[in-house]
């Protein structure tokens, strides 16, 4: 899944889709950033991050944090997540 791909359900009149939205487009972009971290460490990355590591890791932690909330309440409002 892509962010292009969350266009329809970040626009739909049903909560329950924008928050898989919400949700699809957050996990997205942690992954991403994950991976650029990863790469990062491994001396593999084609561009010099302008931030230091250590934001990266706060972020990525926040939004770990963020995944987890929005997980739960998933579970609770019965919203299927993949």
């Amino acid at each position: 899944m892509t962010l292009e791909d969350t266009k329809d359900l970040m626009c739909s009149p049903d909560y329950k889709e924008r928050f898989k939205a919400e949700y699809y487009q957050l996990k997205i972009r942690y992954e991403k950033l994950k991976a650029m971290c990863k790469k990062w460490d491994k001396g593999e990355l084609d561009f010099t991050p302008t931030c230091p590591r250590y934001i990266y890791v706060r972020q990525l932690d926040k939004m770990a944090g963020y995944l987890s909330i929005l997980e739960e309440r998933a579970e609770i409002e019965g919203v299927e997540l993949e």
